[in-house]
């Protein structure tokens, strides 16, 4: 299962988002840097209207959803990269996962001590950026020290990787993430290797106050967020308020759905920030759908028929034959598969086949 990093700065609402996002309380959350230490991690369903409908149409009482893991990680100071606070626990602990969720602070409030003093989320983003750059530095400088020698000899391998070295070298010196250094697909597989830090897919959670959530679009402090991580990162910033989401643990669906009303807005960002990372991951979902139940499975954009099926079992892409498939939407139009079918719309597909985000598939295979 692939796994989404939390991090942050101190006192930011890294462990709240967390406790709110996995519905529990494992994360300590308290008004002093540092008060997680070893990450905590839980198992995350991604909201998805279509099971529902799904369900009532098969006939079923049992719906199993999408997952992902989330992590909570130490918050990162300055001066990280030198070992600083938890400094390098908190770069391994980054480096294990698959995509980072930056959380930034987009609210005053007295109370709440922030590391640096004052309110500032870009000043917050760039320090965080800057430690990440700083380690990928002296992984890239190590990485072509150690194929130095191969280059000299002729060894086109070694030649290839040091000049996706050089380049992203080249980025980091200029203070752009990895990711952001223009590759090559050829290159770009090579760069996945030196497992940067700044070449994880980032996505960036505006943590905003209870009363402003409503209104969170004409935040200052969203909008600069907003529009820095665009122009700068090419990156995706969505709003919460960890506050909220954590007071909605406790509550029955009726009364988060009533609590939300009272404060204006109709979802809670917890669903939007899932989706979102979902997406971030490179992620999609196929449903296989019957009386036995109705299950979402995840897989990666651009995998194949057989790939999909390896999800349920290995045996199954092993000796994959073909798909039947329907799209979501046209089996909804249908209301039943065999509707689906006279209308044409229930195909078989072969190894080749792309399958699409919403496909509802059954595998024939023999082994």
């Amino acid at each position: 299962m692939l796994r989404a990093g939390i991090v942050g700065l101190p006192n930011v609402g890294k462990s709240t988002l967390f406790n709110a996002i996995t519905r529990t309380r494992k994360a300590e959350a308290a008004n002093y840097p540092f008060c997680t230490i070893d990450p905590n991690i839980g198992t995350v369903v991604v909201p998805d209207p279509r099971l529902e409908p799904l369900r009532r149409i098969a006939k079923t009482t049992v719906v199993i959803p999408a997952a992902i893991e989330f992590v909570d990680i130490a918050g990162l100071v300055k001066g990280a990269s030198a070992g600083e606070g938890l400094g390098n626990k908190f770069l391994t602990h980054v480096r294990e996962v698959d995509a980072i969720v930056q959380v930034v602070r987009c609210f005053d409030d007295e109370d709440v001590h922030h590391v640096s003093g004052t309110i500032d989320p870009v000043r917050d983003i760039d320090i965080i950026n800057t430690e990440l750059i700083l380690a990928d530095m002296e992984t890239v400088t190590k990485r072509r020290d150690r194929v130095a020698k191969e280059v000299k000899r002729g060894d086109k391998t070694a030649a290839a990787e040091d000049a996706v070295l050089a380049k992203v070298e080249t980025g980091l010196n200029a203070g752009k993430p990895a990711l952001s250094v223009s590759l090559t697909a050829e290159e770009r597989a090579i760069a996945k290797q030196f497992f940067l830090l700044t070449d994880k897919p980032t996505i960036f959670a505006c943590n905003v106050k209870e009363s402003d959530l409503a209104t969170a679009d004409a935040n200052p402090y969203v909008v600069k967020v907003r529009d820095y991580v665009q122009t700068h990162l090419a990156c995706e910033a969505v709003v919460i308020s960890a506050q909220i989401e954590s007071d909605l643990v406790d509550l029955t669906p009726e009364e988060s759905d009533a609590f939300l009303k009272e404060l204006g807005v109709e979802e809670s960002g917890i669903g939007s920030l899932i989706r979102a990372t979902y997406r971030l991951l490179g992620l999609q979902t196929y449903f296989t759908a019957g009386e036995k139940e109705v299950r979402a499975w995840t897989i990666h954009i651009g995998d194949s028929a057989p790939q999909a099926a390896g999800v349920i079992h290995s045996d199954f892409e092993r000796g994959f034959i073909k798909a039947e498939t329907v799209a979501y939407d046209d089996l909804l139009q249908c209301g039943s598969i065999a509707a689906a079918r006279e209308k044409g719309l229930y195909r078989m597909e072969g190894k080749e086949y792309v399958v699409a985000d919403g496909d509802v598939m059954l595998f024939k295979f023999n082994v």
